[in-house]
């Protein structure tokens, strides 16, 4: 036992097993319970499967990514190609700017960087959401210059067959056709020769 003083008062204090024990349990319930009411609180500042699918950034590996090849991924939802064009589809970029509609991008589809003949942070990556811009359809693949369905003057690009719009190798959509605009081109950039974010720039544009 031992003498204590708290506030001018006088008291004993037992220092046995029995009150430790039941000083540790206290402590130990109080921890557990304040750990419980946190939980939620932290729970409340980290954000939502729903949250990260509707915006959050995706990181892409294009390092396997082959000239001519093209890799589609999700971003909110939306369809996202990255295609590794060819020197051949780049070359014919500027074979298609008399047929275009926009072939300057004009039209804000696009970031300030993007804004060049091949709408791209790099000449060979072509960074685009694969959704037609008239209804909402999504774009084939129509690679082959010529292709016999769209004319001998057929540059190569894609085909929207729900109705017709028909874009180049830069997304840009040919003139006379259901399509207002371009395809757009979202927020991006490289964090380094491999890896690509989609959804964040710079400017943390997401």
């Amino acid at each position: 036992m031992s003498e204590c003083l708290c506030q001018g008062t006088s008291f004993t204090a037992t220092d046995s097993p029995a009150r430790r024990q039941w000083l540790i349990a206290t402590v130990g319930a109080g921890g557990a319970l304040t750990l419980t009411a946190l939980t939620p609180f932290v729970a409340s500042l980290l954000p939502s499967e729903r949250a990260r699918a509707a915006g959050a950034p995706v990181e892409v590996d294009v390092g396997k990514l082959a000239p001519g090849d093209m890799m589609v991924v999700e971003w909110r939802g939306k369809p996202v190609w990255i295609l590794n064009r060819t020197p051949e589809m780049l070359a014919a970029l500027k074979k298609a700017e008399p047929m275009l509609a926009d072939p300057a991008s004009e039209k804000p589809q696009q970031p300030g960087y993007a804004t060049n003949p091949t709408r791209s942070r790099k000449p060979e990556l072509l960074v685009a959401v694969g959704i037609c811009t008239h209804l909402g359809c999504s774009p084939s693949t129509a690679f082959t210059p010529g292709d016999p369905a769209l004319g001998a003057d057929w540059p190569g690009g894609f085909l929207c067959p729900c109705h017709g719009s028909t874009f180049d190798f830069a997304g840009r959509v040919f003139k006379n056709k259901p399509a207002p605009t371009n395809l757009e081109i979202p927020p991006h950039q490289y964090l380094s020769d491999t890896r690509l974010i989609i959804g964040s720039d710079e400017q943390d544009k997401a």
